[in-house]
């Protein structure tokens, strides 16, 4: 976390650098030309797909997914998970991701949670489990299959997705299939919470404690038993989402994170551009875990 060659710091985490490294929106001056695209085009995908939206999957009041159902039966069932730290963004804003998955052959999910500060990282983890077993309990109504389920997230989405692969699926409910995430795909994702608990524009909404960043952190967490993390990040991202990438598959072991790749020319808005880009590098990863 601390400034490559700077040693003498290493106790002392120079806020003005992690600044730096994790504020998207100002490395990216224009990313308010992403979220505007994002949101036009993911209303006209509502329009034209069938779809069931606002759909309760718990009791809170973030608590609500959109659903896609694939076009065939016994298809895979890919859960698509939104960024913004956890603090910021929507689902409405990202089914532009849904026809590119869908013309794979897929059902898409695409669920909200409740925003930071209402809710902690480790709530927030929660919500996710809940939302995945929705899916795996209603995989029927989308005409998907439960044992073929696989989780992709951007950003705090990549954190997220990374948790829900080592998930004990049959604690949680004994009436699910024990390895309910069969693959994830994490995108720019934040696998380690320590620097964001010295990031000062972060923690005022975060509020992470030492506990949560332990608990909610896959990097420091044992890899999962089985399935596997595909881990991506655009070339264009800060030394810390670069390092994160590497991080993961460090953490966990080749086995586990068989691909932590970095793709040029990509910052942290545009390689989720390529998510929904058919030919793209990052589509046939996704493609991949569908087979």
């Amino acid at each position: 976390m601390a400034r490559p060659n700077d040693s003498s710091r290493r106790d002392q985490p120079d806020t003005q650098w992690l600044e730096r490294m994790y504020n998207n929106l100002r490395r990216v001056p224009d990313h308010g030309d992403y979220f505007a695209r994002w949101a036009a085009e993911s209303a006209l995908v509502r329009r034209s797909l069938p779809c069931q939206l606002d759909l309760p999957y718990g009791d809170a009041a973030g608590e609500t997914l959109d659903a896609f159902p694939a076009e065939r039966p016994r298809s895979p069932i890919v859960v698509f998970i939104h960024g913004g730290y956890w603090k910021a963004m929507d689902k409405s804003q990202h089914s532009f991701v849904v026809p590119a998955l869908r013309a794979l052959g897929a059902a898409v999910v695409v669920p909200n949670y409740t925003l930071a500060p209402k809710a902690s990282i480790p709530d927030i983890t929660l919500q996710m489990v809940r939302a995945v077993a929705w899916c795996g309990r209603h995989a029927s109504a989308l005409r998907g299959d439960a044992r073929r389920l696989v989780v992709i997230g951007h950003s705090a989405g990549g954190q997220l997705a990374a948790m829900l692969l080592g998930c004990a699926w049959s604690t949680f409910d004994p009436a699910l299939p024990p390895r309910l995430v069969r693959a994830a795909l994490g995108i720019s994702g934040l696998y380690d919470l320590q620097p964001l608990l010295h990031t000062p524009s972060l923690q005022e909404v975060l509020r992470l404690t030492p506990r949560q960043v332990q608990v909610a952190s896959p990097a420091r967490l044992p890899a999962p038993a089985h399935g596997r993390l595909i881990s991506v990040v655009g070339g264009e991202e800060s030394g810390e989402y670069l390092r994160l990438n590497k991080l993961i598959q460090q953490a966990w072991g080749r086995e586990r994170v068989p691909v932590a790749a970095e793709l040029p020319g990509l910052n942290h808005f545009s390689i989720l551009d390529t998510l929904a880009a058919p030919r793209s590098r990052l589509h046939r990863l996704a493609a991949g875990l569908l087979v």
